[in-house]
């Protein structure tokens, strides 16, 4: 559990909540149905119609990241790969065979698999990178979904002013009614630049941290690889792959 996402939330809105009640206001003016659903759905309807149907599941379920982040052991990854770099200088390339069965993860598998098979270290390097590159690629595209979100609600909570503010135009003539339509106006706008700030931007900031993360830690498998086709000494690779912490 990413406990600094769920603090952070919860810091953010119960800020302006409590901005709100020491303005002398109401929790409840706060509560608009009505902004609530031209915002949100608004904004849904804009990023479901920007997105293909894979890329838009694939981003509202890569949104669970924000509170508990895929599990990287990027010093267990050391340790295996200084093993590997053992095994191969000591009993050749080929020794490393019974290690692939062993890995659940295909990218993992299949490069121990071409690094068994004698693929050369730049020809290694190439089709691994690609991979890479294919990875990142689909995953930046889903967190792009939240950042598109942020990008589409506040322009959406100006929509829901616009309408409320039609509504007071339009009922002028019965006072009674010209609160409901104010409250919405200035809600909507709420919702729509509250939303995008505190919710949709940093989900898919932190969406875009956690694949950073990902990707270096592919990164470091590969030059670990590479490291043991080229044949360097495994103090030499642990050191260099110790380069990638922070």
């Amino acid at each position: 559990m990413d406990k600094i996402s769920v603090l952070g939330l919860i810091f953010g809105i119960s800020a302006i909540v409590l901005g709100q009640l020491m303005e002398g206001g109401h929790i409840a003016s706060l509560l608009q149905p009505t902004a609530f659903f031209i915002v949100i759905g608004g904004t849904l309807g804009a990023v479901m119609l920007q997105s293909p149907v894979s890329v838009f599941l694939a981003g509202m379920r890569m949104a669970a990241w924000v509170f508990v982040p895929p599990v990287l052991l990027p010093h267990r990854l050391i340790e295996q790969t200084t093993q590997w770099s053992q095994i191969a200088r000591k009993e050749g390339l080929l020794a490393l065979e019974a290690q692939v069965n062993l890995l659940s993860d295909p990218f993992m598998k299949k490069g121990l698999q071409l690094l068994v098979d004698g693929a050369e270290p730049d020809r290694l390097r190439d089709v691994l990178e690609v991979e890479i590159s294919s990875f990142e690629g689909k995953l930046k595209m889903a967190a792009r979904v939240w950042e598109a979100a942020g990008g589409y609600a506040p322009t959406i909570g100006i929509l829901g002013a616009v309408l409320g503010l039609i509504q007071v135009m339009e009922n002028l003539s019965d006072p009674s009614r010209l609160g409901a339509g104010i409250a919405v106006a200035f809600v909507a706008t709420i919702y729509g630049v509250g939303s995008a700030n505190l919710i949709f931007l940093p989900i898919g900031k932190k969406l875009m941290a956690n694949i950073a993360r990902m990707v270096v830690m592919r990164e470091m498998f590969v030059d670990g690889l590479v490291g043991i086709a080229n044949g360097d000494n495994p103090r030499v690779i642990e050191s260099r792959l110790q380069g990638y912490l922070v």
